[in-house]
């Protein structure tokens, strides 16, 4: 009595079917840890940007309540240079009477700070806070904004002669004094923010208020 033949697989069909889905899962594993790596990198540049609209927010409500040249007595109101913003601010509370503040703003090591000094109603302790300011003797916290920062560059509007100039120009210069009538001040502020590994920085205009 012949035996009947039991239906199933060769060795070669089964050595055929693990290589294909051998082929077919490697390259759905390439195709997933691209798709991984891509959302990775989208989620790190949005949560980038978000933190550089933040920084660029809390500059532009610092250079809204920039400080009048009648409370300063002409005294520096801002200075600029690369990497590096510095200015006096007013302060406002309830039921207090208006204060200064000198705030500054550096890029150091690719991180982006804020750095603000005590209020003070006095002209002599606030050139003394502008000099600590300046010098980075400052004792009062820093605050990180962001980092992943290559460089942050500041240009100025200039009223005498309309156009953006650089920091260190004639007119506004690195340091804008409140004089009207040899060096007019500055209107507006450009501050650029370039992130590491990209070669477009993110730019924002600012009114200077005060002036």
């Amino acid at each position: 009595m012949a035996t009947r033949r039991r239906a199933g697989f060769t060795l070669i069909e089964l050595l055929v079917a693990i290589t294909v889905l051998a082929v077919v899962a490697v390259l759905g594993w390439r195709g997933l840890d691209g798709i991984v790596r891509a959302r990775l990198a989208l989620n790190e540049q949005l949560t980038q940007t978000r933190g550089l609209q933040l920084a660029f927010a809390q500059m532009e409500s610092d250079c809204a309540h920039l400080a009048m040249p009648a409370l300063i007595q002409n005294r520096p109101a801002l200075v600029a240079d690369d990497n590096l913003l510095l200015l006096v601010r007013s302060v406002y509370a309830d039921d207090q009477p208006s204060r200064l503040q000198v705030v500054t703003y550096r890029v150091r090591d690719g991180v982006l700070t804020r750095q603000e000094s005590l209020p003070t109603r006095t002209l002599a302790e606030l050139d003394l806070l502008w000099q600590s300011a300046l010098q980075g003797n400052d004792a009062t916290p820093v605050v990180a904004l962001q980092p992943g920062l290559a460089a942050m560059t500041i240009r100025f509007w200039a009223a005498d002669r309309p156009g953006w100039r650089p920091t260190g120009s004639a007119a506004g210069g690195a340091a804008v004094t409140g004089t009207s009538a040899a060096a007019p001040r500055p209107t507006g502020l450009e501050v650029s923010l370039l992130p590491n590994a990209q070669q477009q920085a993110m730019v924002k205009v600012f009114l200077l208020g005060a002036v």
